[in-house]
């Protein structure tokens, strides 16, 4: 039985958006409310260990690429098959899935495990900072292994009606991670004082938690179950599917983060000043962005629901509705930002030479802000939902390494221009895209149905 429409014009639109938007924006915001207590708490221990943490947190970051590539190619068949309501498909998919983010969590699971002295040299030459580093990647190793398989499991409950129970599962976990960190880190009650180790084993357990609810949850009646023959039993033409759309996406977000990444190890050889400045700016920045992210996710499951079942016309001005509404929220997240600023600089920890820096990073991503919204909403929730996944990459690909990381390499290190103006050069990569997105988005290509028909019953109706 295919998905039910709602009714009411533009009001049944806004109310099934923000009943999607708002629980994954609060989840997004909480995911990223860990990396900031990290660097809250850890700034308190000393300026050395908010910095080795955030060099290590690239390594954290590499490996959501992977795992966002993973996702949104889920979301995208997910959200379709379950407008159409084949349920068995989503099974399948939810089984290969899992399979193959198991196999990539395992590679960073040992490379942090066994080698973390030698990633930590590709963001840092300086000492004090790969000693802190590798103490955490060690410990936070384990992590790799459960969010693998938590975070395919949320996006399955995200897209088949379940976003809010999603949102619980993964909030928790960040309360609980948020708490473990205070009591890990400064030795709270009866807890040890681990400093940055305290950090990572906190990550660690919230992640143990995460896992085992969001199993717990997917064995309730009505729910998509994870079934082990489905991993092993290959549905060959879902697989081919899956990796039709999962590759540009998943290239796109490699293409895009290790660019990012690429900023760190920048930042990183242009002193400690310089990394925790950048670090505070860019948890602030993904703080104040979570509600555009949810826009994007929860936007693009609408959409896919609408193709899903074959009603383009409505998709497309559901897409229209999203374009209109990522500028509004834009400009919000920039005024919210700049109005935190003043109280920003007073609560972080931070050298004199350090807030300096942040107080003008605060600015420039304010106005990051509105590029960042249209081009998340259209590029990795609008083209998505329909199977184009390709723009993202072909844009990524030029605008971070024919145009941001180049530049920021020869500013910082040829042309040694100030920290302030080598964080502009390199957060320019958003505004360079726009144009494309708008052009691109006016040409719908992205208006398509990609479900196959369904040929056997879901398996809950068996």
């Amino acid at each position: 039985m295919k998905l039910q429409k709602n009714g009411g014009g533009n009001a049944g639109f806004y109310q099934k958006l923000f009943a999607l938007v708002l629980p994954i924006a609060f989840q997004q915001f909480m995911l990223t409310a860990v990396s900031a207590s990290d660097a809250l708490m850890l700034g308190f221990v000393s300026q050395d260990s908010l910095s080795a943490v955030s060099l290590a947190g690239q390594i954290t970051f590499v490996f959501n690429l992977f795992m966002g590539g993973l996702t949104v190619g889920t979301s995208i068949l997910a959200a379709q098959y379950y407008g159409e309501g084949d349920t068995l498909s989503i099974e399948k998919i939810f089984a290969y899935v899992t399979k193959v983010s198991f196999l990539i969590s395992a590679v960073f699971f040992l490379a942090s495990l066994f080698v973390p002295e030698l990633l930590m040299r590709i963001f840092t030459p300086e000492p004090q900072l790969i000693a802190g580093g590798a103490t955490y990647l060690r410990i936070v190793a384990a992590s790799y292994l459960f969010t693998g398989i938590s975070q395919i499991y949320l996006c399955i409950l995200k897209n088949t009606g379940y976003a809010m129970k999603s949102m619980i599962i993964g909030s928790t976990a960040v309360v609980v991670n948020i708490f473990l960190n205070a009591a890990l880190i400064y030795g709270l009650w009866f807890f040890p004082k681990m400093g940055i180790a305290g950090a990572a084993l906190a990550t660690s357990i919230s992640k143990l938690l995460e896992l085992a609810w969001a199993y717990v949850e997917s064995l309730r009646e009505k729910h998509v179950r994870l079934h082990v023959r489905f991993c092993f039993a290959v549905d060959k033409l879902l697989a081919r599917d899956y990796w039709r759309y999962s590759l540009p996406m998943l290239g796109d977000y490699l293409v895009w983060g290790v660019g990012f990444t690429m900023y760190s190890v920048i930042m990183g050889h242009l002193g400690s000043d310089a990394v925790a400045a950048n670090s505070i700016a860019n948890i602030v920045k993904n703080l104040i962005v979570s509600f555009c992210t949810g826009l994007a996710n929860g936007g693009g499951i609408i959409v896919g629901n609408e193709l899903g079942m074959g009603d383009l016309k409505q998709a497309k001005k559901y897409g229209g509705l999203l374009w209109k509404m990522a500028i509004v929220s834009g400009i919000a997240s920039g005024l919210l930002l700049v109005a935190l600023s003043p109280l920003i600089l007073k609560v972080t920890a931070l050298s004199p030479q350090a807030t300096e820096y942040l107080k003008w990073m605060l600015v420039l991503c304010a106005c990051y802000m509105i590029a960042k919204s249209i081009n998340m909403t259209t590029i990795a929730g609008i083209f998505p939902a329909g199977g184009d996944s390709k723009f993202g990459l072909i844009c990524d690909t030029i605008t971070m390494w024919a145009f941001a990381v180049p530049v920021g390499f020869l500013a910082a290190f040829y042309s040694h221009l100030p920290v302030v103006a080598v964080f502009l050069i390199i957060n320019l990569d958003e505004g360079v895209k726009v144009p494309a997105a708008i052009l691109h988005y006016k040409k719908y290509g992205w208006l398509k149905n990609i479900t196959r028909e369904q040929t056997t019953q879901p398996a809950n109706q068996k």
